[in-house]
């Protein structure tokens, strides 16, 4: 075990390495032109401050 507390930061880089192939690997799977024709339609985004917005509405002068 003495090796271990010498050489620990070896491990670090070899771990990181496999990680990063296995990222390669699927991100080398996904077809994004497929997922880009099927993309299903996202609803309209709705926030606390939506009536804020409201105040913003210059097209409707008489509700200021």
């Amino acid at each position: 075990m003495e090796w271990l507390s010498q050489y620990w930061w070896i491990m670090v880089p070899v771990v990181l390495v496999g990680i990063f192939i296995n990222v390669i690997k699927d991100l080398s799977r996904v077809d994004h032109k497929k997922y880009l024709a099927n993309k299903p339609e996202l609803p309209p985004h709705r926030d606390c401050n939506d009536k804020w917005d409201d105040d913003d509405d210059t097209s409707n002068p008489g509700k200021h």
